[in-house]
């Protein structure tokens, strides 16, 4: 039973990179995306140099929310087009491993987006990173993966939804709240160094928002898809 959870997880895993690989549509657009919203908020801010280096972090996990509705709400693109969801209602597989490998990979997905577009907003905002590159990532990943489980269900739900563009930012965004601001605080903490020792707390609400989703996304989603 174990080997078999695993084979399935793996195996949507693999078949989404392979689909992306193939055609790196998404990504491609994800990142022009992002890259369009981080010259927006620059020519918003105007010239003030130090006004855009303190909000760096802010601009990045906007970014990277924005660009997520877009990528979560075409996850279930392929199942949706092919009717393979109500395949998977008839199949004797796990839903909890197809939600699982789903979501991963709309974490490892979100996460490269943010190790292109931080390098560019270190730049564009003239950003000297203090910290530890590694801890950075490290809180990039955590990021992501708070927004992919989310994300992740609700899009399942929106799934069925005439208006599922709209209704997927508006399920997600406001859970999504406690996620970002740690998310922000973090980021800040490690790019301005952290002589108040805050990082941790912050790092441990991520933490738990990560569990919290993913536990329940795991347990629910089976529910969603047979209901649906």
């Amino acid at each position: 039973m174990k080997t078999g959870f695993l084979h399935n997880m793996w195996a949507v895993l693999l078949k989404d990179f392979q689909i992306e690989w193939k055609t790196k549509a998404r990504l491609n657009a994800l990142l022009f995306f992002s890259i369009a919203t981080l010259l927006m908020f620059s020519f918003a801010v105007g010239p003030n140099v130090e006004s855009k280096a303190a909000h760096a972090a802010a601009y990045i996990w906007l970014s990277l929310l924005f660009a997520s509705v877009l990528s979560l709400g075409e996850s279930f693109r392929i199942e949706s087009e092919n009717h393979a969801l109500e395949g998977l209602r008839l199949a004797p597989t796990s839903l909890k491993a197809f939600f699982l490998g789903k979501t991963i990979a709309n974490t490892l997905l979100l996460w490269l987006l943010s190790l292109l577009i931080v390098p560019l907003t270190f730049a564009l905002y003239n950003v000297e990173l203090q910290g530890s590159w590694v801890l950075l990532v490290l809180v990039l990943l955590g990021g992501a993966a708070a927004i992919a489980a989310p994300g992740t269900f609700y899009a399942a739900i929106a799934l069925g939804a005439r208006s599922k563009d709209i209704l997927l930012p508006l399920l997600m965004f406001p859970v999504l709240v406690p996620a970002l601001v740690a998310c922000v605080k973090a980021t800040t903490l490690v790019v301005e160094a952290d002589p108040m020792q805050q990082l941790s707390s912050w790092l441990a609400l991520l933490t738990a928002f990560c569990l919290v989703y993913w536990v329940l996304g795991t347990l629910l989603f089976p529910h969603v898809v047979e209901g649906d």
